[in-house]
């Protein structure tokens, strides 16, 4: 559906309750999935083509860049 990344649009944010913001769509991940940044937090979108809008989950669906090692203290 979508060949050219990164798309910048106004997209449903999680956090906010569904408001609109400018977001940034990074790449494709699976079927409906895809990678979003969002304020710097690098989380999971999907696509609703009924309304033609990207929402970013950016409250339980996001993306880590490190694993914790084992040394590291538990939290």
């Amino acid at each position: 559906m979508f060949n050219t990344f990164p798309i910048n649009e106004e997209m449903h944010i999680h956090s906010l309750n569904g408001e609109l913001r400018k977001a940034t769509i990074l790449k494709r991940l699976g079927d409906n999935d895809y990678l979003a940044e969002y304020n710097g937090v690098k989380c999971h979108a999907i696509y609703n083509p009924f309304v033609n809008k990207f929402y970013v989950d950016d409250k339980y669906s996001v993306i880590r860049d490190k694993m914790p090692s084992r040394d590291e203290p538990c939290r």
